[in-house]
């Protein structure tokens, strides 16, 4: 409802947006049915994802919050194509309650979120609909000139492994503040890596979506833990290496580094990529392994089917 007590108004808002939002870098006035962009991006990066009420946050959770989350969760995935972040789209529907200065500043944090990486959010689309609310931000980046863009089949038997950050318990909090490691992506692009992949779903789940894809096994010799992990620990009463391996939603990346690479680059990661640290390596064969415990050097073969899976009991 706005502030008279009335539902929100599609008008409404795009009058306000007209005058509120000023995007840079368009070829024709902002406003329009689609946005023409004036520049020529090299080797367009594409990807879109989304933020629902009740899957992805809770009802009650600051506009400011969702808007941001909803950008960081694509700009994240560009992150892990090594792109450059030019332009976001929101696509957003709304229970005909919801009221309108939340849906004001939920655009208004998707539009900052965009600045603050350089980018611009440049149109999208507004709906009502009976259910939950949902944000879907599509995010162009632009790769460039260079190596062939990372993917999650280019893992080769022998390769090392590593992550840019520690893992697990962003339920507590964290979750709603993700930090895009695009900077590290883009870094480690270019000195060579040529397999990554955004941590959402779980260390164990997109670990083992990398193994498949190309082909070997991973062996997880050591998880970082963030201290979220052991915050959760002890409310669970899982163990702090469990929350790391599947929680899900930490948005670092996952790296594969042929060898020589691997061992030239921790040197010069602790400006480009500070949080980076070896988790494992590739093997010809299948599957991915992790230790049994925190203390112990034995690894058992992980449940691909843990982790977040959309649709899943």
């Amino acid at each position: 409802m706005d502030s008279t007590g009335r539902g929100w108004n599609e008008s409404r808002i795009h009058r306000w947006l007209l005058k509120t939002l000023r995007p840079r870098g368009l070829a024709a006035e902002y406003g329009h049915d689609a946005a023409t962009l004036s520049r020529v991006l090299r080797r367009p990066v594409v990807c879109v994802d989304q933020c629902i009420e009740g899957v992805h946050y809770l009802q009650g959770t600051s506009a400011r919050l969702v808007g941001a989350k909803a950008a960081a969760r694509a700009l994240s995935d560009l992150a892990a194509s090594a792109a450059q972040p030019r332009a976001l789209l929101l696509s957003a529907s709304f229970p005909p309650t919801a009221r309108e200065p939340w849906i004001r500043a939920a655009i208004l944090a998707v539009a900052r979120a965009a600045r603050e990486v350089d980018a611009e959010l440049v149109g999208g689309d507004l709906a009502c609909s009976v259910g939950p609310a949902v944000l879907a931000v599509t995010a162009l980046g632009e790769l460039g000139p260079g190596a062939r863009a990372p993917s999650r089949d280019q893992v080769r038997a022998g390769d090392i492994l590593f992550s840019t950050g520690p893992l697990g318990g962003s339920f507590l909090g964290r979750h709603l503040k993700i930090e895009p490691r695009l900077g590290a992506g883009r870094w480690l692009w270019q000195q060579g890596a040529r397999a990554m992949t955004d941590l959402s779903d779980g260390l164990a789940r997109d670990v083992a979506r990398l193994a498949a894809r190309s082909g070997v096994g991973i062996d997880i010799e050591h998880v970082p833990i963030h201290r979220d992990s052991r915050r959760a620990s002890r409310r669970s009463g899982q163990s702090a290496l469990e929350h790391a391996l599947y929680d899900g939603e930490d948005h670092e990346l996952v790296v594969a580094l042929e060898p020589t690479l691997a061992r030239r680059l921790a040197a010069r990661s602790k400006i480009h990529a500070p949080g980076l640290t070896r988790i494992g390596r590739a093997y010809a064969g299948r599957g991915v392994r992790a230790p049994r415990s925190e203390d112990s050097e034995s690894l058992q073969a992980l449940d691909p089917r843990r982790g977040w899976n959309h649709g899943q009991p």
